[in-house]
């Protein structure tokens, strides 16, 4: 994709969403069920959409929650949901239609005190502190559509595991939810928001002080205090804001916020590479601003607006979320030997999905560690969390979570902040930055060069994806490597991860349909330098076309 000429350039007025509109059309304007975009569709991060497009709108919010709790009363859950927003501006009306039902279906309800924001990882955290000390299981939802432009919204449901909902569970919501907007929402429950605040059922909770108290037992902040580093950090105009400063006060750090502001409009990013706005912390256009400020910190980082992404910031720049999962997987292990960490299981392995770097194979496995590879989706790490077996989670999209000090699970959601923190910690205790340890492992890794390809999904190719297999892969060699193996399915856990991945000694690649769009991405990797990798992706893309003619 060509990039845009705006790309890392602040908007101008007209490329702002008419906010006003936006919030008229959730309530005026309603979705025809019988059209298959207008309907609730839960994919890998719940259902999203926008009210100006008929996809996001009061009555799909109806629909949905009152759908989850028809689900968590089936399935026993009686303890009470814990809800967050994000500052996007259909947050706001999705969580007060969600409170009305939530409230006249008897469910007890936890609000942010104040009714501020509350980022995914808060939930999480809330969800698995409050299940470990009471019967009656606990939790939520988070309304938001993570980094996604200014005007479209999301809603996201997490079961008492605390982290995404599996394909199963979001199918149940998902039917339940288009059966009540086809009998237009008769059956859902509703009271004022009014009664709602006043029934006794919408309870207030610190989540603010709950996660930064607790923070102690995942991060290592007395070797931050003490190395007197400069921390600079942009929430991105997200719900991480409010949480940065008592973390700063709490632990005694020189954390600097270089930006303070919620806008609904988010007029301060930086436009992607594609021209939109778009809060993603892994941009270097849209962390432009950020990036121009990179000289005057020792480490700088930015989170996007439900807070379960990071971007670490070096003085050589924005890091490829690949290389910094690498350096904080290279250094969890090392610091699980004897460090902070040492209660963790000596055999725990690192988690990560097919399509993250394997770079992450090679550091494990000179630690004498296993790796976890499983399909994308956080959901696939919950598991190994939860029992201590999986010591860390990550996603190539900058989306990870690792355990407690004591190895119990901190969240089963991404979790940006402590995955900042850490790359604090790393500097800290290491005496370099997370840039100059992944050179480190370069020198005695290799130097991998990874890329990401988007094309649109024609009818031959969804087709082919539908029948692929490893027997529709007859290639011997890749770039002159001998194939080693042909995935269809997830080494980790023997889950199908709805695509293929060829790989070989030297590099691989991998290609699955979108979840959420009209189109396919090619993921690859090669460990040989810019010619091999060439040479793998004109291998790759040939053999697409061919899987494409059948």
């Amino acid at each position: 994709m060509a990039l845009d000429p705006q790309a890392g350039k602040l908007p101008r007025p007209d490329q702002l969403t008419d906010i006003p509109a936006l919030i008229a059309s959730y309530y005026t304007d309603s979705p025809s069920p019988d059209i298959a975009e207008q309907a609730v569709s839960f994919g890998t991060s719940g259902h999203r959409g926008s009210s100006l497009k008929k996809t996001f709108n009061e009555a799909h919010i109806l629909a949905v929650t009152q759908a989850v709790c028809d689900v968590r009363r089936a399935n026993g859950i009686t303890g009470p949901l814990f809800l967050g927003k994000d500052p996007h501006a259909l947050s706001e009306p999705a969580w007060r239609t969600a409170l009305e039902v939530l409230a006249a279906n008897s469910v007890t309800v936890m609000v942010q005190s104040g009714h501020g924001y509350t980022p995914t990882p808060g939930i999480s955290h809330a969800i698995l502190c409050w299940n470990r000390s009471h019967d009656a299981k606990a939790d939520g939802i988070v309304i938001t559509p993570s980094h996604n432009p200014p005007q479209d919204g999301g809603f996201k449901y997490n079961p008492p595991h605390g982290g995404p909902a599996d394909t199963t569970l979001t199918a149940k919501i998902q039917e339940r939810a288009n059966e009540l907007l086809q009998q237009g929402n008769a059956q859902v429950k509703r009271i004022s928001l009014y009664k709602a605040l006043r029934s006794g059922f919408v309870k207030e909770h610190d989540y603010v002080s709950a996660y930064v108290e607790d923070l102690s037992n995942v991060i290592d902040f007395s070797a931050i205090a003490a190395s007197g580093l400069k921390l600079g950090v942009d929430p991105l105009g997200g719900a991480s804001l409010a949480y940065w400063q008592p973390i700063a006060d709490r632990y005694r750090l020189n954390i600097i916020n270089t930006n303070n502001q919620y806008d609904p409009t988010f007029r301060f990013m930086p436009l992607d590479h594609d021209g939109k706005i778009r809060m993603d912390c892994s941009s270097p256009y849209a962390m432009a601003e950020l990036l121009r400020m990179k000289g005057s910190f020792d480490l700088a980082f930015a989170c996007d607006p439900d807070s379960d992404r990071h971007g670490i910031v070096t003085p050589e720049g924005l890091m490829n979320p690949n290389h910094y999962l690498s350096v904080a997987a290279d250094f969890l292990m090392q610091d699980s030997a004897a460090g902070f960490r040492k209660a963790w299981k000596a055999n725990a392995a690192i988690g990560k999905t097919v399509v993250t770097s394997s770079m992450l194979n090679r550091v494990a496995e000179a630690k004498g560690r296993r790796v976890l590879e499983v399909p994308v989706g956080f959901k696939w790490f919950v598991p190994g969390l939860h029992s201590g077996d999986c010591i860390m989670g990550c996603e190539e999209s900058a989306g990870a979570s690792f355990l407690r000090a004591d190895g119990l699970p901190w969240s089963t959601d991404k979790d940006g902040p402590i995955l900042c923190l850490l790359a604090a910690e790393i500097t800290a205790k290491s005496g370099k930055n997370p840039s100059e340890l992944y050179h480190l492992l370069e020198q005695r890794f290799g130097s991998p060069i990874y890329r990401r390809i988007d094309s649109p999904m024609t009818p031959e190719m969804k087709a082919a994806f539908k029948t692929v297999s490893p027997d529709s892969v007859t290639m011997k060699e890749l770039a002159g490597s001998a194939v080693k193996s042909v995935l269809t399915k997830a080494p980790g856990n023997g889950e199908p991860f709805g695509g293929l991945k060829v790989v070989t000694d030297d590099g691989w690649f991998a290609v699955r349909p979108s979840g959420t769009e009209p189109i396919y991405k090619l993921y690859m990797e090669g460990f040989k330098g810019e010619e091999h990798f060439n040479k793998m992706q004109e291998e790759a893309q040939a053999f697409l076309e061919r899987l494409a003619r059948g």
